[in-house]
Parts: structure tokens; C-alpha cells; sequence
């Protein structure tokens, strides 16, 4: 009986004792900041993922994602060491580097542009040539460079109002809706779902894909590469609590990427996930948005994260044609040799890494994306 109480009495012990090492484990997590570029959306369903699914954890890293906003300017925050990592396009990072701020593109996540200048049929605009003498809507902020990259490639000035007509258009389709654009600026994953998910007045019922036309910028060939993962030099250059800074960029993209790979193999769980995060709109939206989202990631033949020389060669090109840099960004914009590292672990592992076989889903919007 003693021999018994004694044994309990040491797995007590030893459970008491890996208790401690769990709790010590968990606070020895190193604290990483992610900055993104929009609100709470699927646009970023991978990061959501990522920590929901337990992935940064996995690689001891407690990971605090930070929402964007109208105000917010992700390579600011990151280069003011408001966060380690932030996501935006490469443009815009582009334009800050050559403005002095050392920051790095180090993991091409989306792979494809998802911008489109989307109009109704009885507009005729069915080209880039069509849209001389229209009421064009364009973002600004560095949204309009694939449009006006593509509108002077055929001849059109952008700032001649005797060739078309630039609208300032909000983060919305109302201009477009309202008549008040002939073409308006939008997201495959955003704002053109949110003319599918208003009701046409001429029918009762909503708005189908046959009754827009659509400029892809991808087959236009002006598309300039988009959400990637950055981070400054000078940080990837240091260590935190003892780790080299490199080895948890390292741990971070490969636990992003492993987000991505599960919102790509597991759909509704991952839109489920982004709903928990508290969007604006609702699932039918998330859910369109999730579906065009992987439309840009996957397939991604080199594996996702990598970078595609020829589209970074072709955003470059577009960025200075378009005045967004004077010059051809200095050596060291992007590296590959940390997303190649995380990647070659998860094939290691047999990790899908290519989404080849990848395919889309059937997805039915609803009025107002709910």
C-alpha cells in the first residue's frame, strides 16, 4: 500500500511539475505584433488562422494581430516600430523605402492583383480603350497606379479632363450605383461583391455577373503585386530574448503560410474563424471574399510566399511609370531566404505548398453580404 501512495504521490509530482513547465512554456513566448492594412475581413483570414488554429503558438510566439484603418499606414506603424511584421502592397512599401524607411518585402503571399474597374453592360466599356470620355472612380492613395498605368498604355491621360473624367470615389460602390461613375474602382473580394449584393431595381432580384463588365488588370497587364509580409531590416538584424530575429521571421511566415494552407483546405471553418474576428459584414460576404482571396494565392507554382521575379519586375515598371518611386528600389526590397526556409520545412513535413490542385467554391451572396 505504501509502494501505491508513493507512486501517486510521484505522478502527482510529475503532473504538478509539468503544469509549471506548460505555464513556463507559455510565458516564454516571444510577443510578435502584426500590423495589417484593413479592418477585420478574410482579406487576412490566414493570420486569424494562424492564431486561432494554435500555428504561432506551435512556434512560440504570441502573435497580436492589430487591425487597420483609414488612418493607419502599416509601413509606418512597422517602421516606427509600432509592430515587427505588416502587410500591404508592395507599391506602397516600395514608395516608403525610397522615402528612407528600411523596410522588407519578405514573403509574397498574394501571387495575382485582385484589382478590377467594373461598370454596367449598357456602358460599353469593355476595354481600357473604352474608357476615354468616361466618369472614371478611382481610391487615390496609391489605389489608382494599375488604371492609369493602363489608361496611358493606350493613350489616355488620366490628368487631361479632355480624355476622361477622374472621380475621388469612396471605399464603396454607391458612385457607381447612383450613376454618378461610368467605371468604378474595386477589389474581387470587396467592392464587386457589393454590387452582387444589391438588388437591381430593373428585376427584383440581385445583380448578376452578366450585367457588369469587368477590366482585369492581371490580363491588361499593368497588375502590380499586392498583400505581402514586411518587416525592417534593422529588425531582422537584431534578436529578441536570445533569438535571432531572422529564425522568428522564420517561424512567423511559416506558421502565416500554414494559415493560408488551412483556409485553402478547410473553407467554412476558416470562414468561421474570421467571423469570430468580428467583421463588418457578414458571411456570405466573408465567405466570397475567403474564395477570391485563395484566387490569389493559389495555385502558387514556386510555393506560397515566394516571389515571382516577372511580376516584381512589371509592379516596378508600373510604380515608376506612375511616378510612385524615381528609381529602381535599392538592393535588398525583398529576400526570399526566409520564406524558402519555412517552406522547405513544411514540404519536409508533406505539406501542400503549391495548392495546385486547388479549386474554387460555388458561393451565394445575399443581399447585403449578410
Amino acid at each position: 500500500m505504501r509502494k501505491n501512495i508513493v507512486v501517486v504521490a510521484l505522478l502527482v509530482g510529475l503532473l504538478a511539475l509539468l503544469s509549471v513547465s506548460a505555464v513556463s512554456a507559455q510565458g516564454d513566448l516571444i510577443p510578435v505584433r502584426l500590423q495589417l492594412q484593413w479592418v477585420a475581413q478574410s482579406q487576412f483570414a490566414g493570420y486569424y488562422a494562424a492564431v486561432a488554429q494554435g500555428f504561432y503558438e506551435e512556434e512560440g510566439l504570441d502573435v497580436t494581430i492589430l487591425e487597420g484603418a483609414v488612418e493607419i499606414v502599416p509601413q509606418q506603424v512597422v517602421a516606427a516600430d509600432g509592430a515587427e511584421f505588416g502587410i500591404a502592397w508592395v507599391p506602397k512599401v516600395l514608395a516608403s523605402r525610397q522615402e528612407g524607411a528600411d523596410l522588407v518585402n519578405i514573403a509574397q503571399v498574394f501571387q495575382r492583383s485582385g484589382t478590377l474597374q467594373v461598370s454596367f453592360v449598357d456602358k460599353g466599356i469593355e476595354s481600357v480603350e473604352d474608357l476615354r470620355g468616361m466618369r472614371v472612380g478611382t481610391w487615390g492613395f496609391g489605389n489608382e497606379h494599375e488604371l492609369f498605368a493602363a489608361m496611358r498604355a493606350v493613350g489616355i491621360d488620366p490628368e487631361n479632363p479632355a480624355d476622361v473624367t477622374i472621380v475621388q470615389q469612396p471605399f464603396d460602390m454607391s458612385l457607381l450605383l447612383n450613376d454618378q461613375v461610368d467605371a468604378a474602382q474595386a477589389m474581387t473580394y470587396n467592392e464587386y461583391a457589393q454590387v452582387l449584393e444589391q438588388i437591381n431595381p430593373e428585376t427584383g432580384a440581385l445583380y448578376q455577373p452578366e450585367d457588369l463588365n469587368v477590366i482585369n488588370f492581371n490580363d491588361v497587364g499593368t497588375a502590380m503585386l499586392q498583400d505581402h509580409i514586411f518587416a525592417r531590416e534593422s529588425y531582422l538584424a537584431g534578436e529578441t530574448n536570445g533569438v535571432p530575429n531572422e529564425e522568428i521571421a522564420v517561424r512567423f511566415i511559416r506558421a502565416s503560410l500554414k494559415g493560408w494552407i488551412f483556409c485553402r483546405d478547410n473553407f467554412d471553418a476558416c470562414v468561421d474563424i474570421v467571423l469570430d474576428n468580428g467583421p463588418t459584414l457578414g458571411r456570405s460576404h466573408m465567405a466570397w471574399q475567403l474564395n477570391e482571396i485563395n484566387r490569389l494565392i493559389w495555385p502558387s507554382p514556386m510555393g506560397v510566399g515566394m516571389m515571382d521575379e516577372e511580376l516584381w519586375a512589371q509592379t516596378v515598371a508600373v510604380a515608376l511609370e506612375g511616378k510612385v518611386i524615381s528609381a529602381e528600389p535599392s538592393e535588398g526590397a525583398y529576400r526570399t531566404d526566409l520564406a524558402e526556409a519555412a517552406l522547405e520545412s513544411l514540404k519536409e513535413a508533406g505539406v501542400d505548398v503549391t495548392g495546385e490542385s486547388w479549386e474554387p467554391v460555388e458561393v451565394e451572396l445575399l443581399e447585403g453580404g449578410a
